[in-house]
């Protein structure tokens, strides 16, 4: 059968399309940060030495959403869109991020309900927040390791928050009696670890329908 008028090329036009329109959307990876590293691109004026988030990435335009301090692990967001990343970091859309937390102390249900109703810091009060008790999770070994003290128990939580004030998970734990030894970000949204290893990063689609989690 004889080409019709006008439909030569529409295959090769369409995947120039969809190519475009890829292009056109909202850059994001997933970045496994380790212990140490800074979420940052560089570290001016600083007298040491300091790891940066350059020395894992070298995709341009990406910036981080939101923060993760030096001495805490796990998932950071970095993105190339404006609106995308006010979205993931806004404390307004309270985009819920989930912590594996690793505590001093044997917390029991007056502790555990203090943290799920809210606990005062001097910044005011937290949100109310998902706080469960679990078992050891199957992470890496963190480098350095975590200073143990045989004498002290030591346990872990899984703590969901929609807040973002400075270094919140660890005053919460605090405000309770149970210093906080190791932080690791497993979850913001429906974005998580799963299959990262610590200083890897995956780029993953955008295309999906509201991964957020807002109200």
């Amino acid at each position: 059968m004889a080409d019709q008028p006008g439909r030569r090329g529409n295959a090769a036009g369409d995947m120039a399309a969809a190519q475009r329109y890829e292009r056109s959307m909202p850059r994001l990876l997933l970045f496994n940060k380790p212990y140490g590293v800074l979420s940052q691109f560089t570290d001016r004026g600083s007298p040491t030495l300091r790891s940066t988030l350059s020395d894992f990435i070298a995709v341009k335009g990406v910036y981080p959403a939101g923060r993760l301090d030096r001495d805490s692990e796990g998932l950071l967001l970095l993105c190339d869109d404006g609106r995308l990343q006010a979205r993931i970091a806004d404390p307004r859309f309270k985009m819920p991020k989930t912590y594996l937390v690793q505590v001093e102390g044997d917390p029991q249900a007056p502790e555990l309900e203090r943290l799920r109703q809210g606990v005062r810091l001097k910044d005011g009060m937290t949100l109310p927040a998902e706080v469960a008790r679990i078992d050891a999770p199957d992470l890496w070994q963190r480098d350095p390791p975590i200073r143990e003290r045989k004498s002290i128990l030591d346990s872990w939580l899984k703590i969901t928050i929609r807040e973002g004030r400075n270094r919140q998970v660890r005053r919460m734990t605090a405000a309770v009696g149970l210093p906080t030894l190791r932080l690791v970000r497993w979850s913001i949204g429906d974005w998580s670890l799963a299959g990262i290893a610590p200083g890897q990063f995956e780029e993953v689609s955008t295309l999906a329908k509201d991964r957020g989690g807002g109200t």
